[in-house]
């Protein structure tokens, strides 16, 4: 393990702090999120549904989570319609590969598998981590459906038939009947004080 590939490995990661997911343009959002903050919420959703699911490691979901989407920062966020035309996949997996080359054996040979086990969801924890990163997309699908994108609905009935876990099923069907305003309604404090008369 090399010190100073492990540095540049940090500064690399970085980048997805910067580059944003592309398929929210084609529904005409203007500034959509950054592929970094996708993974922090989709690695919560993975612990939170790997806690639902049972019988699995959280921090094993919420890790494929963090780690799924790095080699966006080499080859960029590919939407549906650009991946007609590329194997995203592909690259993806050659661009993984390389990054993680000089973070040491352990990490390597450990995010290879969890990189795998996500793609082909041949695990538990894979389909868990997968359903995740699906409902974070929905999620954001209905930030932005609430807001009056009304093309942000595909992204949610795709998600609906997609996932596999009883809990994504049940927090996708509450979701759906959830504004994404609601949760701080009840914390709302008036900090007046009206005038004696």
């Amino acid at each position: 393990m090399e010190i100073k590939k492990i540095v540049n490995f940090i500064f690399e990661i970085s980048s997805l702090k910067k580059i944003k997911h592309s398929g929210w343009i084609l529904a005409g959002v203007d500034n959509p999120p950054s592929i970094a903050e996708h993974q922090f919420r989709a690695a919560q959703i993975g612990y939170i549904l790997a806690e639902l699911e049972g019988d699995v490691s959280s921090e094993k979901v919420a890790t494929m989570l963090i780690i799924h989407d790095n080699a966006e920062a080499r080859i960029g966020d590919h939407n549906k319609v650009t991946s007609r035309y590329i194997n995203k996949k592909e690259a993806e997996q050659n661009a993984f590969q390389e990054q993680i080359e000089g973070l040491g054996e352990n990490i390597k040979n450990k995010w290879e598998r969890y990189f795998e086990e996500l793609e082909t969801r041949n695990t538990k924890e894979g389909i868990i981590a997968k359903d995740a990163d699906w409902l974070e997309t929905a999620f954001q699908a209905k930030e932005y459906l609430d807001l009056g994108y009304k093309s942000a609905i595909d992204w949610i009935n795709n998600v609906e038939k997609a996932v596999e876990t009883e809990s994504a099923k049940k927090i996708i069907a509450e979701m759906k009947n959830t504004e994404f305003t609601e949760w701080w309604k009840d914390l709302k404090k008036m900090t007046y004080t009206k005038l004696g008369k």
